[in-house]
């Protein structure tokens, strides 16, 4: 009864968090910024959690699995519908070159390091630590573009910089999650091939559920009836992954990829349909990731400097990199690395994904580090934020 109500008014929460008018940027702009990364609920979580006060108990959060990976798959569906395949063939290479650079240096500058500390000061096997350092590379890789979209309907940026900034991070989503896919392979099961015929029955199954939600919503036009189809699908995508025990993420990405594929019109009306849903399961399925947060291994802690240090130089590099390669193409700013610093949602749900169906010591390592560095993050970001916005000093004249 109590898991019950403390679910009902982390619901209710969300749905007030998700108000317009806490996120216009104009009206309210702290509070807008404080709502936009949705990070709080994230520490209710983690406060309700079995981790600390213990309002939420092990057996609860085991209880409520079904609603995370109902979560997970709304969250893989909009993320599917975004990476649109027809509209990535229409970006000049440039663009993937410049997402790649910001993402892959950060992945580099993360993973590599903490594959060589995690080797050398623990026990794990090589193909564990690797894997758990891979994971935190793939979180570090992911950036969010809300201080940009809040940035230039605030009027403080201009809108064409937001955009691109936006279509960056949007970009980079592909490399946490093929990093994601080879770490379930390798160690959601007794063996490689059995784990790839998971991720690759994870993908099959999104992508019958997105051929089914096109049938489903070919010719419809009544929206009650539009949003009812919609809801019903992703919720099955949600199910049947929580049941076949895949990947629940995976799943949702590659429905909404089909769907956005070969749904045809009724794709634009599908996209508004979950929009209404978005933020409010959003922000519930943060909560609810918020309450796996153990915060008592000495080891995470140790790391998790490093980890944030490192994830910040290379996204100011990575940024250099990604703005010189798309100069051409984009309206990038001067200091594009400082925009890339907010970590955003996608990094908690990979971690999460992978410590629900690998679960072990180092996974909660990983996901502690992560969940505990997004917040640090985030705080980094919004005085990071700053430094985009300042156009760069130029030197005196008559100067060396």
């Amino acid at each position: 009864m109590q898991a019950l109500l403390v679910f009902l008014a982390i619901a209710a929460l969300s749905l007030l968090a998700s108000s317009r008018t806490l996120l216009d940027a104009v009206r309210l702009p702290g509070i807008a910024q404080l709502a936009a990364s949705g990070l709080l609920f994230l520490l209710f979580g983690a406060l309700l959690g079995p981790g600390q006060t213990g309002v939420l108990t092990v057996q609860d959060l085991e209880s409520l699995r079904p609603v995370v990976a109902l979560g997970l798959g709304t969250v893989g569906v909009i993320l599917g519908l975004n990476l649109d395949p027809r509209l990535l063939r229409l970006l000049p290479r440039v663009v993937f070159t410049a997402a790649l650079a910001h993402a892959g240096v950060a992945f580099l500058f993360v993973s590599v390091p903490l594959a060589a500390v995690l080797l050398l000061t623990s026990e794990f096997p090589l193909a564990t630590a690797v894997g758990g350092a891979a994971l935190l590379g793939a979180a570090a890789s992911l950036s969010s573009g809300h201080f940009a979209v809040l940035g230039y309907r605030s009027g403080r940026m201009e809108r064409s910089r937001g955009l691109a900034v936006a279509l960056l991070t949007i970009l980079d989503d592909g490399v946490g999650l093929g990093v994601l896919a080879l770490a379930l392979a390798l160690g959601a099961s007794a063996s490689p091939a059995e784990g790839l015929g998971l991720v690759s029955l994870a993908m099959l199954l999104g992508m019958m559920c997105g051929a089914l939600i096109a049938f489903l919503t070919y010719g419809l036009k009544d929206p009650a009836e539009l949003m009812a189809v919609t809801l019903g699908g992703v919720a099955l995508v949600g199910g049947a992954a929580a049941y076949l025990r895949v990947s629940a993420l995976l799943a949702g990405v590659a429905c909404g990829a089909t769907l956005a594929l070969v749904g045809g019109r009724a794709v634009e009306q599908v996209a508004r349909a979950l929009g209404r849903f978005e933020r409010p399961a959003y922000l519930v399925l943060v909560f609810l990731v918020g309450c796996h947060l153990h915060g008592q291994d000495l080891n995470a802690w140790l790391l998790l400097p490093g980890y944030v240090t490192l994830r910040f130089v290379g996204k100011i590099l990575g940024g250099s990199l990604a703005r010189r390669a798309a100069a051409n193409m984009l309206e990038l700013p001067p200091r594009l690395g400082y925009a890339l610093i907010s970590q955003g949602g996608l990094a908690l749900c990979l971690v999460a994904e992978y410590l629900l169906l690998v679960p072990g010591e180092l996974s909660q390592q990983v996901f502690d580090i992560v969940a505990v560095g997004a917040v640090i993050n985030e705080v980094l970001a919004s005085r990071a934020f700053r430094w985009v916005l300042e156009p760069p000093r130029r030197a005196p004249k008559g100067t060396a």
